[in-house]
Formats: C-alpha cells, sequence, structure tokens
C-alpha cells in the first residue's frame, strides 16, 4: 500500500465504517453523530502541562537527552487506540495520548512515523524507531527481539454480519472464512489456537483465515458478504458498532491464543528501556491516563503496573 493511500485511508477510518449504511441498505443509523464528530476532531494535547518526571530523566541516556527527540512507530488507522483526526494530519486515540505522556515525563519531543502494522517490530529491531505504542500483544516472538513494557488491557472479538444471519458463535466458526489483519496477534495467534481447539482437534474444517491489510478492508468485506466474520481487538470493534449501529454485529470474545493486555515496545536491550519503564509507571497514575481511556471509551482497559515483560 503506498504511503499517500495509507493515510488518506486513515483519516476515513470511521468513514469506511459509516458508509457501509450506503452499500445495500442492510445497516441503519445516522453516520457522524455529533459525539463523532467532536472525538474524531478532538485533538487536545492531553499530556499538555504535564511535568517531567526526575526518576525516569536521571536513567535517561546521554544521547537521548542531546538528540531531545523519540521516534514513535504507529500504524495510524485504527480507531479508537490510533488514527488521525479529520485534519489527516494529527494522530489521535489512546496510544498518541500514551507515547505524547511517556515524552513529557522524559522531557523530551515527539515525533510520530506512520507505518504499517507488520513492518513496525522489523524496524525497531533495525534502530529505525525508538518505541512503539500501537496496541501491540507480547508473544513469545515479539519478546525475542524487544522489550515490552505493559500499559493497558484490551482483547479480541468476532464480527458477524448484522444481525448474525448465519447463527455464528465464537465456537461455530469452523469452514467459515474469517478475517484477521496483516501481523496481528489475531492472525498470529487467536485465531490458530480458537481453530486448534474448536475445529481440527474435533476433526471439523478449518477456519479459514483471510489476511487483510486492516480493519476498514475487513468490515468492509463482511458487510458485502465476501466473508462471514472478522476477528479483531474489542476496542476497535465496539468503537466501530457504536458509531454505525446496525453495520456488524460483535459475537463474543476470542479468549484463548495470547494475553489481553498490551505493551510498548523497545529494541531488545535498548538503552533507553530503564527510563522508559519509569516514565510509563509515571504516566499510569496520572489523572491524564485516566483522562485519555474515558475519552475513547476504554475506561476497563485501565491497569496499574507497567511491568518490564
Amino acid at each position: 500500500m503506498k504511503t499517500i493511500n495509507k493515510v488518506q485511508t486513515a483519516a476515513a477510518g470511521l468513514a469506511v465504517v459509516f458508509a457501509l449504511s450506503a452499500c445495500g441498505g442492510a445497516a441503519t443509523g445516522t453516520p457522524g453523530s455529533e459525539e463523532t464528530k467532536s472525538l474524531t476532531n478532538n485533538t487536545t494535547d492531553v499530556s499538555e502541562g504535564v511535568q517531567p518526571d526526575a526518576a525516569a530523566v536521571a536513567l535517561l541516556p546521554q544521547s537521548f537527552k542531546d538528540k531531545g527527540e523519540l521516534t514513535v512507530a504507529m500504524d495510524l488507522h485504527y480507531p479508537p487506540t490510533t488514527f488521525l483526526a479529520e485534519d489527516n494530519q494529527t494522530p489521535i486515540g489512546l496510544n498518541p495520548d500514551i507515547a505524547r505522556l511517556v515524552a513529557k515525563k522524559l522531557d523530551l519531543k515527539l515525533k510520530f512515523v506512520d507505518t504499517k502494522f507488520d513492518t513496525i517490530v522489523p524496524g525497531l529491531d533495525g534502530g529505525r524507531y525508538d518505541f512503539t505504542a500501537t496496541t501491540m500483544s507480547k508473544t513469545e516472538e515479539r519478546l525475542k527481539v524487544l522489550d515490552m513494557i505493559d500499559y493497558f488491557k484490551a482483547g479480541t472479538s468476532v464480527a458477524a454480519a448484522a444481525g448474525n444471519p448465519l447463527n455464528l458463535t465464537v465456537e461455530t466458526l469452523c469452514g467459515k472464512n474469517i478475517a484477521v489483519t496483516q501481523g496481528s496477534t489475531g492472525q498470529l495467534k487467536r485465531l490458530p489456537a480458537l481453530n486448534e481447539q474448536t475445529c481440527t482437534s474435533k476433526g471439523q474444517p478449518a477456519i479459514n483465515a483471510v489476511t487483510l491489510p486492516n480493519v476498514q478492508e475487513a468490515l468492509t468485506q463482511l458487510h458485502s458478504k465476501r466473508i462471514d466474520g472478522v476477528l479483531y481487538d474489542t476496542t476497535s470493534l465496539a468503537w466501530a458498532e457504536k458509531q454505525q449501529p446496525g453495520s456488524f454485529t460483535i459475537i463474543g470474545q476470542v479468549n484463548v491464543g495470547n494475553s489481553d493486555v498490551t505493551a510498548v515496545g523497545l529494541k531488545k536491550g535498548s538503552p533507553l528501556t530503564p527510563a522508559f519503564q519509569t516514565a510509563l509507571q509515571s504516566v499510569l497514575g496520572t489523572p491524564e491516563y485516566k483522562e485519555s481511556l474515558e475519552t475513547w471509551g476504554l475506561d476497563s482497559g485501565a491497569i496499574t503496573d507497567a511491568k518490564l515483560n
């Protein structure tokens, strides 16, 4: 996907979901409620006024102090955790808020780099970025090359077409075409584990994983009946369902294959890790952390321990 197209897709993330109501008349509801418009235009910097954390700054390598800036890699088309405001320029959502708060705690400026999700880990390992905050779950494979520090509890669910006409449940997806996004935990861990637990171990046809570049494409294909379901982050599915009632139905959570706790990632053994963990622990105790969670409807995901994995 070319960069210009990806940026446009990021900015139009909710618009694609809204547009489902015009693709055949199955969906109902009025696109773009006042609440939605307010949130997608919300470019307020939650970190404004937050003071540096002396303990975190003391742990910061001199090279970062001299540079004065952190580079964060994000895939900016996953509302409500990571996307672009309607100005097509400002990263908004929980993850940009977390990144800004950490940078303030470290007394550093912040530079966002928009990149495809499945290229973030190689980019961190190759030293192209300092860290990522992109709702990334911890896996054995990632922990081999990354230091990962907890900051939020998410989850994974399955969405079916509006009204669930096939009467699907999480346990009855055998032989169905289920979308996952490229490089996600859903693709790498959750769906394979669910497939083993509910289908192949019981002699049933395997779930057919349909790998797509992003959740907007998956929901569009679900609406047009090219796939039977979407396995994706509960936070994003709940957000999209709220903004466009009747466009699809969440049929249940997937509780196999991986932890629900997500973590920021840094290159394995990064000299930045000790300072970053201290800064993130400080962030988790701030009212701004709770404010961000409340803004994006993610209150239930709060945690208190910035654990280094």
